[in-house]
Formats: C-alpha cells, sequence, structure tokens
C-alpha cells in the first residue's frame, strides 16, 4: 500500500488553480489503484478566513475530490471550508472520499488557532473519526487482519494541522483502530521545527504511522516551507520534502503497525483516558 502527500503551493483563493496544481504533481508520480493520496488544509484556497469566497456551498470542491478518487481508483483526503449557515460559524473540514466516489468520513478540526483568531471564524468539532484505508487486491496485509477479500485495510484517522500539539486526540483514535494518522496542514515557517517534532512524537506515542501533509510558499499573510513528513510506528522518518513542491510518496506495511503494536505493546498501558471516560 502506497501513500502520496501533495505538498503543494497554494495559490490564494483560486479553486480551479489549485485543482490544476494537484493533478499537475499528481501526473508526475505514479500512482495507482487503492493508495492513499493526502492533501493540506484547504488545498483549494490557502488558509484564508474569508468564508462568503471559499465555503465550498455548491460542492465544487467535494466533487474535484470525488472525481480524482474514482479516476484514480484511490482514497483521497483533502482540506475545504464548509459554510453552509451563513448565520453561524464555518467548519474547517478534512473530507475523504473512497474510490468509488462515497464519502468515507468528514472531520471537523477540533482545535482552532486561537491566536490566529480562527475560532472567530470557525466553529471547532468535538469528533474523532476514521474511516477505512482499502488498499487494491493484493495489497500487503491482507491475511493478517485486514479484509476486502484479499485487500490490505488500515485504520485512517485525519486531523487538522494545530490538532498535532494535542495528544489526546490521537490516543482517542489510537483507541477507535487508528493505525495511520493522516494530517492535513498549513503549518507556518516560523514554528516548523515544531510541526518535525510533534509528528514523530505522535507516531512513537501511538505506535501508528503518521503521514503529515503541508503546503510551501506564500499567502497575504504568512511563508510556508513545507517540510511534509511520513514516520513509521516506531518513530523512523520514512520520507521528508524540503520546501518545493512535491509529491512524497511512501510503501505503508499494514504488517509492520500490527507486528510492532504485538512486540512492544506500550498502547495497551494507557489508562488515563480510560480513568477520564
Amino acid at each position: 500500500m502506497r501513500a502520496h502527500l501533495v505538498q503543494l503551493n497554494i495559490a490564494w483563493e483560486e479553486k480551479n488553480a489549485n485543482f490544476r496544481g494537484v493533478e499537475r504533481l499528481l501526473g508526475d508520480c505514479a500512482v495507482a489503484a487503492g493508495d492513499l493520496v493526502l492533501l493540506p488544509e484547504m488545498f483549494d484556497t490557502g488558509f484564508s478566513m474569508n468564508t462568503g469566497a471559499t465555503a465550498d456551498r455548491d460542492g465544487t470542491t467535494a466533487r474535484f475530490l470525488a472525481e480524482l478518487a474514482t479516476r484514480l481508483g484511490v482514497t483521497v483526503q483533502g482540506g475545504r471550508t464548509v459554510h453552509a449557515d451563513p448565520g453561524a460559524l464555518a467548519s474547517n473540514e478534512m473530507t475523504a472520499f473512497g474510490a468509488d466516489g462515497a464519502v468515507r468520513a468528514r472531520y471537523t478540526k477540533i482545535h482552532p488557532f486561537s491566536l490566529g483568531k480562527e475560532h472567530e471564524v470557525f466553529a471547532g468539532g468535538n469528533e474523532v473519526v476514521t474511516y477505512d484505508w482499502v488498499g487494491s487486491a493484493g495489497a500487503e496485509g491482507a491475511g493478517d487482519g485486514s479484509a476486502g477479500g484479499g485487500r490490505g485495510v488500515l485504520k485512517v484517522c485525519p486531523a487538522v494541522c494545530y490538532d498535532l500539539r494535542f495528544p489526546e486526540l490521537f490516543r482517542v483514535g489510537l483507541m477507535r483502530g487508528a493505525e495511520v494518522f493522516a494530517i492535513g496542514a498549513c503549518w507556518l515557517e516560523t514554528r516548523q521545527a515544531h510541526w518535525r517534532a510533534l509528528a514523530i512524537a505522535r507516531a512513537i506515542e501511538n505506535q501508528a504511522y503518521v503521514l503529515a501533509v503541508n503546503r510551501t510558499g506564500r499567502d497575504p499573510n504568512a511563508n510556508y516551507v513545507g517540510g511534509t513528513i511520513a514516520v513509521g510506528p516506531r518513530g523512523d522518518v520514512i520520507g521528508e520534502l524540503s520546501d518545493a513542491e512535491g509529491v512524497l510518496s511512501v510503501r505503508i506495511e499494514p504488517r509492520e503497525v500490527r507486528a510492532w503494536r504485538e512486540k512492544f505493546p506500550a498502547w495497551r498501558d494507557g489508562r488515563l483516558l480510560r480513568v477520564l471516560k
């Protein structure tokens, strides 16, 4: 099973330009049926709080994601702004589509970035969600507790940018079966060292794959330097990008996360969330 993390220089509030950018970058790598494609937070517009202009009210972004998933035969996860009710706050959402074009998960960012006044425009979510990433027939992991008639299956927990600073979200995801954490971000250059350190920490803590895709380039408010990273369940960095646009393609082994959790079952000793539940 392979994952493709698309590090995009997002055009400011220009959806069609960003759709073309995703297509261009994916066209340069070998994407196969059953793979997972991950896009950054608000990949269609950049991190804009101008929700009147950026919200996916007509479903344009959702349709792009669904069509990309069906055309390539993959699972696709990407960020968008959802603002169905102009009288309420918007949602900073990560939406995942399966190869059949159906929605697999809708996750609303639980932790708006208050220092940046995100909470004044976006309501925080209240649910940790997971979805199944189903690989192609004969994918690695078949026969190892996976389902799907010979297809590898991994449980994925989506998260968004600032969520990375809150380990309890990831522990709840683990308790709900997550084996992969898929994070889409517009993470600022000024705290880039934290991005890398926290991604590795979340992988070690939860004995899970962490796939963290960040944007690159500039918008009217900030600078971004990418640093998209994939971390294995033992905390080993299995792939990483610099600040240039590109796609990080990595092999994900279902057996690896399961074997490590069985060999070194530290995750089973976690008690605090069970006590507080």
